[in-house]
């Protein structure tokens, strides 16, 4: 659980995960900082965040900066190097599927595990079981405006495999929807 004035930040912050967890971190009053590209930090900016690194342009592994949590929905540096980041007792949440090609992500969440015994800092996988007081505090978040979808695009049904195209590419900007 995100607590007021915690540092987090969201690697990915633009896409379709990393969306809504700028918005709801910044409504359980953490401080966000959100990880983008260039074109996207404006867009990130608006949902909240109070700071933007554009990952091209700096490293957030090489600042001085150290985050309470770090939700990684891109995972393009080992879990090792990204834990520099974390202070001393933070949480990592790797999220992005990827992983080696014998185990897949799996080897990911297995490599946090084991980690997350030899160190104070946490290392959980993105899973989650929600709850019927999760769903009734993301209503409230909606009702309120607080929490709304950032759509990239819309395929109808027919074109289902040009959204996965499009998804497979790693550059969404929040959500592609798919209509029935």
């Amino acid at each position: 659980r995100v607590a007021p004035g915690q540092k987090v930040l969201i690697v990915g912050a633009s896409g379709g995960v990393g969306s809504f967890a700028v918005q709801i971190a910044t409504s359980l009053g953490a401080e966000v900082t959100g990880v983008c590209s260039a074109g996207n930090g404006e867009l990130v900016a608006s949902l909240g965040a109070d700071h933007v690194i554009d990952y091209a342009a700096s490293d957030f592994t090489a600042r001085e900066s150290q985050y309470d949590v770090i939700l990684d929905n891109v995972e393009s540096r080992p879990l090792s190097v990204v834990r520099r980041a974390l202070t001393p007792a933070g949480t990592l949440i790797p999220n992005s599927g990827k992983g080696g090609r014998l185990l897949g992500p799996i080897g990911r969440v297995i490599r946090a595990h084991v980690l997350s015994l030899f160190t104070r800092q946490r290392l959980r996988p993105f899973t989650s079981v929600g709850t019927r007081e999760d769903l009734l505090t993301l209503a409230a978040l909606v009702s309120s405006g607080q929490l709304t979808p950032v759509i990239d695009r819309v395929y109808p049904l027919d074109a289902a495999a040009d959204a996965l195209r499009h998804v497979a590419t790693g550059h969404t900007r929040g959500k592609v929807v798919v209509t029935i």
